[in-house]
């Protein structure tokens, strides 16, 4: 059983007829729906862990920003799926907030780069290691290579998703 994607607290079993197209498909559908559900509630709540006006969609751009380190916008827009617009609103509330800093890119005098103030990396780092423990308590019960495993395969959906 499955919860339902609408979110009314109804369980509904999976598919059981036919091809996989009628089976695996539409379970797919499903849990993808409410896993993306829950992601965006929790990455809501994360963003105003690390400042209670930082918008959802920002704590993304954070996180990039502390995997990879400086980056162009133009990069983090390309990377996030948003145009430059988008982009450069949210890079200047994240800026307002004292998250990120630009500085003038080396490479090319005309470019700025991007990257976390002391204060993003504290912030962040603080609310990354509590997110870090969450999946630990959750997924404690679960074989770690079931667990890699997951890992493996939202990678491999996510490189579909860029290609």
């Amino acid at each position: 059983m499955h919860e339902d994607p609408n979110g009314d607290g109804r369980r509904v079993e999976p598919m059981a007829s036919g091809s996989g197209v009628d089976q695996e498909f539409p379970a797919l559908e499903r849990e993808l729906t409410v896993f993306l559900r829950r992601a965006r509630a929790s990455s809501g709540e994360m963003a105003r862990e690390v400042h209670p006006d930082l918008e959802s969609s920002a704590y993304g751009l954070l996180f990039r920003l502390e995997e990879c380190g400086r980056q162009r916008a133009t990069e983090l827009a390309a990377y996030i799926g948003v145009g430059k617009a988008t982009m450069s609103r949210q890079l200047r509330a994240l800026e307002d907030l004292g998250l990120v800093a630009r500085e003038p890119d080396p490479a090319d005098g005309r470019a700025w780069l991007v990257r976390l103030t002391e204060e993003g990396r504290t912030r962040f780092s603080t609310v990354r290691e509590a997110r870090r423990a969450r999946y630990v308590r959750q997924l404690g019960g679960w074989d770690p290579r079931e667990v890699a495993e997951l890992a493996r395969l939202l990678h491999q959906l996510n490189q579909g998703v860029e290609g």
